[in-house]
């Protein structure tokens, strides 16, 4: 039943709501009973005066019955339709859920379909949150020190007590010696466990990223929008001037980041040069995001293109692009979210990604449209190559990294044939079946 054809349901539906009798509102909209009975089963179309009469007897907006719930909602609704299909509820003896008719139940009942849309909502946040605290548990490398300093601590502190408690006599020099040993143990103690508390209450925003070297360079580039206008246009050349830029960073807090920083910097002015901002812009006019055709004007390769890019401001490219860079071990050099498409915060990310497929095939492109099980179901076209990073001797091996530009897929284009599903960590995907998993999942029935 299309949406058009609803508009006698949300009438009744309105009327019920409201407390009006049929009889009643078809008296004060000047039709008969039966009529009335007939557009709210939907039997007769309506329009044009009589619909404006309804909506100002009910009270409502005449969007409320020409248009049924918002589109937001009714999104929203598909999407708590898509996940349960998604974690496999269908197959459990569960019932799959009419997506054609979303637009149907927010119409007739807006009150179950907002509390439908809310929970969603709810186990959407609740289920981040659980991947937030879980990636960070097990991968944090912070945390994991101070823990490790708050337990070794105790452990000190109660052996000491220990000798003190079961030893009957000892020596004054000993006694004082243990009584000091109390004293400094307990005040470290005291200090590791307010830093732990202080770290907790720091990371609660969902702003915070501080831990490692490496978030605090993302942190860097996320804050000037992964585009530097000193850089462009050639303000920021020489390395006093990229000095300058780093110290003045408040993000880089750490020696490390500042030398990670340095060297993303100076790889984003080196891709500049050979494609400038200008020109760059006017060929992505000219080509679309064709990055084969820009590698080709500019005489470049694909992984720099892949990374000019992520630089380009989201209203140049009419769209969001994620990148990840990762070396041959796997490890994530460099990430830059896009909506979403998960990407850990912690710990190893999920090998299906073709970022990893391209280490198997160096210099070789490829190009996969991939869905991540999540809230959204969402797609993306990932494009991804892998490169040595110079030229090796005789005597060595070449040490590749490889590149991936994440590109979403709008919702309303069609599905596709053939579509990889692919995950954030093994940690927190549900997908149980799935060939490529390392450990259980904390949000499937196997854990």
């Amino acid at each position: 039943m299309g949406r058009d054809t609803l508009t006698g349901s949300r009438i009744r539906e309105r009327r019920s709501i409201a407390g009006i009798r049929q009889a009643e509102l078809a008296r004060q909209i000047g039709i008969s009973a039966s009529y009335l009975n007939l557009i709210e089963h939907n039997r007769r179309r309506i329009g044009g005066k009589l619909l404006v009469d309804i909506a100002r007897a009910l009270g409502v907006e005449l969007s409320m019955l020409t248009e049924g719930a918002e589109a937001a909602l009714i999104a929203t609704l598909k999407e708590a339709a898509a996940d349960a299909g998604a974690g496999g509820m269908a197959g459990a003896g569960g019932v799959a859920a009419e997506t054609d008719r979303a637009d149907e139940f927010a119409g007739r009942f807006p009150g179950w379909a907002e509390v439908l849309a809310a929970g969603h909502r709810r186990i959407a946040l609740l289920e981040r949150t659980v991947e937030t605290l879980s990636d960070r548990l097990t991968h944090d490398p912070r945390l994991a020190a101070s823990l490790h300093e708050v337990l070794s601590t105790a452990a000190a502190i109660r052996s000491t007590a220990s000798i003190l408690a079961k030893t009957e006599e000892l020596e004054p020099e000993w006694r004082d010696r243990f009584h000091r040993n109390l004293n400094q143990d307990s005040r470290r103690l005291a200090e590791s466990s307010k830093a732990l508390v202080n770290y907790l209450d720091e990371s609660d925003t969902p702003e915070d990223s501080r831990g490692v070297p490496q978030e605090e360079v993302e942190t860097f580039f996320a804050s000037h929008s992964h585009h530097f206008a000193g850089i462009e246009t050639g303000q920021i050349q020489s390395e006093a001037q990229f000095e300058a830029l780093i110290r003045a960073v408040p993000e880089l807090t750490s020696g490390a980041a500042r030398v990670i920083a340095r060297a993303a910097l100076e790889q984003y002015a080196q891709d500049a040069v050979v494609m400038p901002d200008q020109p760059f812009q006017q060929a992505l006019d000219q080509d679309g995001l064709d990055p084969v055709a820009l590698a080709r004007r500019f005489g470049t390769d694909l992984a720099s293109v892949f990374r000019r890019v992520a630089t380009m401001p989201e209203s140049v490219l009419a769209t969001e692009v994620g990148l990840v860079i990762c070396d041959a071990s796997g490890s994530i050099l460099f990430r830059k979210p896009v909506t979403g498409f998960a990407l850990p915060r912690f710990g190893a990310s999920c090998p299906l990604w073709p970022v990893f497929t391209a280490l198997g095939r160096p210099m070789v492109p490829i190009r996969r449209t991939v869905s991540q099980l999540g809230r959204t179901v969402a797609r993306f076209d990932c494009l991804a190559v892998a490169w040595p990073q110079d030229t090796p001797g005789f005597d060595g091996d070449p040490q590749y990294r490889s590149v991936m530009l994440i590109l979403p897929i709008p919702a309303e284009k069609g599905p596709d044939q053939d579509v990889q599903p692919v995950g954030s960590t093994c940690r927190v995907c549900p997908r149980h079946d799935c060939r490529a998993r390392r450990e259980p999942s904390i949000l499937s029935k196997e854990f």
